[in-house]
């Protein structure tokens, strides 16, 4: 049986399914590329399939998820951080992106180094979209074409979301590709991961965890939306499309497989769904989201870690 992990995308966000790849590295004793034969992420899901995945040269992850998780406590603000000026400019983001892609790159330099896509310890995919080419475009990490290309680089593809970093050109076999967030087609990536397995490995069950940022709660009024234009609609168009994209894959996949299909999602009770709210008031209180979800899905984690260290389903 084959095992696949799914991570949403989701900005800021991320901090939750960093927390629940925590507990579950906790109740198994071992890391989560050590569980899983294939990882696969959207945006802030791609950056922590990367880090779970790397090596640190020894034959050990480099980091646990609990480091990865301390990444948006000690670095979030650094990433979504611009100046007075900025946001004069952009015009609230509708003349230019919302923040400079510097404090990303910074944090995914110093995370990642020149590290390839090829040296992940376990097989890595991520999503992206050229936007020169107009097409999906996925990273996988045991493909030749891609396997040298540096994991900052892929991360930074993954999370180059519209009006919030500018796109990001990535130079590897057949050319340079102009590549955006993969949110704006598929937010959930756990069905393009589950293709690929069976793809790859037509003979084999599947077992796929399925992992996302908090459900969008906060309405959008009618009376409000009815008179929009393009500007208004532009950041809550966004939400939508990466919320709807999330459920849809939900739905398919628990008709697909059936049990060998969990996934974990919270709906957002007191933290903002905004991607970019890195206040320490609103990332305590993405924490205590995560820390809920834990506590209502002991059951089922209890579950997956049964799976994952038995490869095989429990009577």
């Amino acid at each position: 049986m084959k095992t696949v992990l799914s991570i949403d995308g989701g900005g800021i966000r991320g901090l939750i399914p960093a927390l629940v790849l925590a507990e579950i590295e906790r109740r198994a004793s071992q890391p989560i590329s050590d569980l899983f034969d294939l990882v696969a992420g959207t945006s802030t899901g791609g950056i922590l399939a990367l880090g779970l995945a790397r090596d640190d040269g020894r034959g050990r992850p480099a980091f646990a998820a609990r480091r990865l998780a301390a990444l948006y406590r000690d670095r979030g603000r650094e990433i979504f951080s611009r100046s007075f000026w900025r946001g004069v400019a952009s015009v609230g983001a509708l003349l230019d992106e919302k923040y400079p892609a510097e404090g990303l790159e910074r944090v995914l330099e110093e995370y990642f180094g020149d590290e390839p896509l090829g040296a992940a310890r376990t097989d890595v995919l991520l999503t992206s979209y050229d936007i020169e080419n107009r097409t999906p475009f996925f990273f996988k990490s045991w493909r030749e074409e891609w396997a040298g290309v540096p994991m900052r680089l892929a991360a930074r593809a993954t999370s180059a979301a519209p009006t919030y970093f500018e796109p990001v050109q990535v130079p590897a076999t057949g050319g340079v590709h102009a590549l955006i967030d993969g949110g704006v087609f598929i937010n959930n990536p756990a069905m393009s991961a589950y293709a690929e397995c069976v793809r790859r490995f037509p003979d084999e069950d599947v077992f796929l965890v399925s992992i996302g940022t908090g459900e969008l709660t906060r309405p959008i009024p009618f009376e409000e939306a009815r008179d929009w234009g393009r500007a208004e609609w532009l950041l809550p168009l966004l939400g939508c499309m990466f919320d709807g994209v999330a459920d849809a894959v939900n739905y398919q996949l628990s008709h697909l497989l059936g049990d060998r299909f969990v996934r974990f999602q919270v709906s957002l009770v007191s933290a903002s769904d905004d991607m970019d709210d890195a206040s320490r008031g609103n990332l305590d209180n993405l924490a205590a989201e995560a820390r809920r979800l834990i506590r209502a899905e002991r059951a089922r984690l209890a579950r997956v870690v049964e799976v994952l260290l038995s490869r095989r389903l429990p009577a």
